[in-house]
């Protein structure tokens, strides 16, 4: 029998307390790393063009101003022709929430059929869905403008919801499937022994119970919908543009002196939406993620 080296309780204590903050350490210079960017996007927003001129990039502004929000949102710029924010912003906000709250809505019945009630070919459909989030943007464009023209709603925005629900289902329904294969199916045969019908079942027992998943569909969703831009580009119009399309149009569109104040603070804006979203619900979002890594 061999003897194992001793060490005492004390250098084994400051060992385990040195790697403790040794790792908080590393994790906070990996922290202050990544919101860099996003403190030089905020710092400039807040200066005046001639202080980004003659300041530091990182510096913390001389003295605070609004002016470049208040032109991002309306527009109402001095010397510099451009277009505000807020007409997109309201553009994106009747595009993602009936796209997402369809999209939610089909996924979930798909995934409880395709997960409770068992038919022939079920997987093959399944399969054929799955294989839909594998197919690039660029794929699906003209296809998806021929379809547009068809129905009489290129150009709109309820075009683009189309786009969107369609484009969306393979996703939606993978994770409401994922996540209803862990709910025992005992429950569903005594539902049917007590005579209740599919959208009983699917009303009173599953979708109750979906919340975790719902939270991780609207996140996903919400998150792909709003930062889309080539969807956005392709079917949309003047006066129908999402906010990713017209936050390009005010990054590329400015004559003479480069306004970066501005073009940080529509970035900001373009992107709140989104990291309110996270930061409300993502520990819901890992929670719902992990729900059906159990079984199926």
């Amino acid at each position: 029998m061999t003897d194992v080296p001793y060490a005492p309780p004390t250098q084994s204590r400051a060992l385990k307390i040195a790697l403790r903050w040794g790792l908080y350490l590393m994790l906070t210079v990996f922290a202050l790393w990544y919101l860099l960017p996003l403190f030089v996007m905020v710092t400039t927003s807040l200066k005046s063009l001639e202080e980004i001129r003659t300041g530091s990039l990182i510096a913390l502004p001389r003295e605070v101003t609004l002016e470049a929000w208040r032109t991002a949102w309306s527009g109402a710029c001095t010397g510099i022709q451009c277009e505000g924010l807020r007409p997109y912003f309201w553009n994106s906000v009747l595009l993602a929430v009936p796209a997402v709250l369809i999209s939610t809505i089909l996924g979930a019945m798909n995934g409880y059929v395709v997960a409770q009630w068992r038919f022939r070919g079920a997987n093959i459909i399944f399969a054929l869905m799955l294989f839909g989030c594998f197919i690039p943007f660029q794929v699906v464009l003209l296809p998806m403008a021929r379809t547009l023209g068809i129905l009489n709603i290129a150009g709109t925005i309820p075009g683009l919801i189309f786009v969107h629900v369609i484009y969306g289902i393979g996703f939606t329904t993978l994770f409401f499937r994922n996540y209803y294969v862990t709910i025992p199916a005992e429950l569903t045969k005594a539902a049917k022994i007590d005579g209740a019908g599919f959208f009983r079942i699917f009303w009173s027992i599953f979708l109750p119970l979906s919340l975790p998943i719902i939270v991780v569909t609207v996140i996903w969703q919400f998150t792909q919908i709003w930062n889309d831009f080539l969807f956005g580009v392709s079917f949309s119009q003047a006066g129908t543009q999402p906010i990713t399309v017209a936050l390009n149009n005010i990054v590329n569109s400015t004559t003479g002196v480069k306004a970066y104040n501005v073009d940080m603070a529509a970035a900001i804006i373009a992107a709140l939406p989104t990291l309110l979203v996270y930061v409300v619900a993502g520990k819901y979002f890992i929670r719902g993620l992990t729900a059906g890594s159990v079984k199926g």
